[in-house]
């Protein structure tokens, strides 16, 4: 069995990956104390994570790091890009965002995803983005699946429910174009055997 370090702090991110995997790859949750640098760039956070987690583990990791992009949020276009956790969920959270996009018509926005993997020598990235509309309004639950609050206004193109009011299946079989990046990774990791 090969196995593959996961930095990430988050429990729906890493249940979320392993069902990428079948059971000949295990992934492992380490939750370092790396400090993100300040730079509004999802690739450069992510590989800057990866290599630190290789110096401290010597072993292959892989770390995902997402942005969530509002292209007309008022005054700020693409806010928070790299920083939502920061900019919106510690700030103001799903409540503020939605108070600050009142009048607001086109409520497109996207999440951008790259994960990065790193063995040593050869450092790997692959990407995902998913485009749907903010909500008007907080729907749904909350599910050990659930990456972030933002799951709670966030509709997924060619949907009618937000992330957190779909159950598993629906959020797998959703047809809104989406590829996840470990999809990408395990295709590329199984080619490498």
């Amino acid at each position: 069995m090969k196995e593959i370090i996961f930095v990430t702090g988050n429990k729906g991110k890493l249940a979320s990956a392993q069902k990428h995997f079948d059971d000949d790859v295990k992934l492992f949750n380490i939750d370092f104390d790396i400090v993100e640098p300040e730079v509004n760039d999802i690739e450069y956070i992510a590989e800057y994570k990866v290599r630190e987690a290789y110096k401290k583990t010597q072993k292959p990791c892989i770390a995902l790091d997402a942005g969530f992009y509002i292209p007309n949020y008022p005054g700020n276009p693409n806010f928070p890009g790299a920083f939502p956790k920061r900019e919106i969920l510690e700030k103001f959270g799903v409540e503020g965002l939605l108070e600050k996009m009142k009048g607001v018509e086109d409520r497109e926005c996207y999440f951008r995803e790259c994960l990065a993997y790193f063995d040593g020598k050869e450092l790997k990235k692959f990407f995902g983005t998913t485009y749907g509309q903010l909500t008007t309004e907080k729907r749904g639950i909350a599910t050990s699946q659930k990456w972030s609050d933002l799951w709670y206004v966030f509709i997924p193109r060619n949907c009618t429910k937000t992330m957190a009011e779909m159950n598993d299946e629906e959020r797998a079989n959703r047809n809104d174009g989406y590829v996840s990046p470990f999809f990408e990774f395990r295709k590329w990791f199984e080619e490498q055997k």
